[in-house]
């Protein structure tokens, strides 16, 4: 008896293992039921309860216009901060160097409402050409407008050239061409002068091109000359765009010390990072005069009105600096000392036939081969020029 029930139980194994098969082979046979596969154990206690399917969340699908990536959000711009009425009025006057140097300083000070940045700048226009362009008589014309309380000055890139005189033309840098040069120089300075306007005259950098960079470094120092005998205080930016090697390099540290091109494709004007430098270093400056609230010093020369006042003076006289010359006007001999200085030296300490001081024009006079000759100076060993005052 127990053989058959056991037979009928493996008999009842095979039929349910083969089932599924023979129901795909045979149409009159229902489909067998897709799932869990039954075993003996299923058949004889029961089917174990099968766990709920876990439902897998599909992630919505995107649209093209959400699967591209959106553009970065540009940063909100500054807010345009007004000028005051009485705001001070710093014009920049030159060549295209100075219209590079003015939209710098438009942005440097863009939120100051006490200083407006006004562009004179006019390209291809120089000292040289003044049939093209009369720096001389524009500034005449500035002057009698009163447009301006602060004059910034860069010129000089066109200059290499020959310049005309009554009808006579002289090679660029010639001494004849260097005095004409100077001359108008002079001239226009002495305009601001007289109007008493303060003035920044900015040098000339260096330039990719050896020979053009020499001449422009002389058209340079003429101006410098010209500045401090003028009255006008020269910024000197040549050194502040060299390179490493003390070459010329289109690229350097900007304002904030990363290196950056400063020099444009054509190795004469200012990218923008070497237009913000050199405003930032002009701003240093500009403080001597300007601090916030309006120009607070004016061009003063105790000169004015005398002799010496047309005479070559030295660069340690410039504004900002000590004024040799100008603070007092001369020279006071030891021998005047006031009396409120006898505990330094006194008058009778002197000896009665003192050496009378010397003259203006001899103290202006330098030896040749001193650092304060400027290319003039006199021969030490040649006979000294007798005076009223003596030697």
């Amino acid at each position: 008896m127990l053989r058959r029930v056991v037979a009928l139980l493996v008999g009842l194994l095979v039929f349910i293992d083969v089932a599924p098969a023979y129901a795909q082979n045979h149409d009159t046979i229902v489909v067998a039921q897709e799932g869990k596969r039954r075993t003996l154990f299923d058949l004889l206690f029961g089917d174990e309860p099968e766990p709920a399917p876990v439902q897998q969340e599909q992630a919505p699908r995107r649209t093209q216009q959400q699967q591209q990536a959106a553009p970065a959000a540009l940063p909100p711009p500054k807010p345009q901060v007004e000028k005051a009425p009485n705001a001070t009025r710093l014009a920049v006057f030159g060549d295209s160097l100075a219209i590079d140097l003015s939209k710098a300083l438009e942005r440097f000070y863009a939120e100051d409402p006490n200083l407006v940045i006004i562009n004179q700048g006019v390209s291809n226009s120089g000292f040289v050409r003044a049939d093209y362009f009369d720096w001389n008589a524009a500034i005449e014309e500035q002057i009698a407008a009163d447009s301006f309380d602060l004059a910034i000055v860069m010129i000089g890139i066109n200059d290499r050239q020959q310049i005309e005189v009554n009808g006579q033309s002289y090679n660029s840098l010639t001494p004849q061409w260097t005095t004409t040069y100077q001359a108008r120089l002079t001239d226009f300075l002495g305009k601001l002068r007289a109007a008493r306007k303060p003035v920044i005259w900015v040098g000339l950098p260096p330039m990719s091109k050896s020979e053009y960079s020499a001449a422009i470094s002389q058209i340079s120092n003429i101006q410098r000359l010209a500045s401090f005998s003028g009255g006008a205080e020269f910024l000197d930016i040549y050194e502040r765009f060299l390179g490493e090697d003390g070459k010329y390099s289109s690229h350097g540290p900007d304002v904030n010390g990363q290196n950056a091109r400063m020099r444009k494709d054509d190795g004469i004007h200012f990218s923008s990072a070497g237009a913000d430098k050199l405003a930032f270093y002009l701003s240093q400056t500009i403080q001597t005069f300007y601090r916030g609230g309006g120009v607070t010093m004016a061009v003063a020369d105790p000169l004015l009105g005398t002799e010496a006042a047309a005479m070559l003076r030295p660069p340690y006289q410039g504004l900002g600096q000590i004024r040799l010359l100008e603070v007092a006007g001369a020279v006071i001999p030891i021998s005047r000392v006031p009396q409120r200085a006898s505990d330094l030296v006194t008058a009778a300490s002197m000896p009665a036939a003192a050496t009378p001081p010397f003259t203006l024009e001899q103290l202006m006079s330098a030896p040749i081969g001193r650092v304060d000759a400027f290319g003039v100076g006199f021969d030490p060993e040649a006979e000294p020029v007798e005076n009223e005052g003596g030697r």
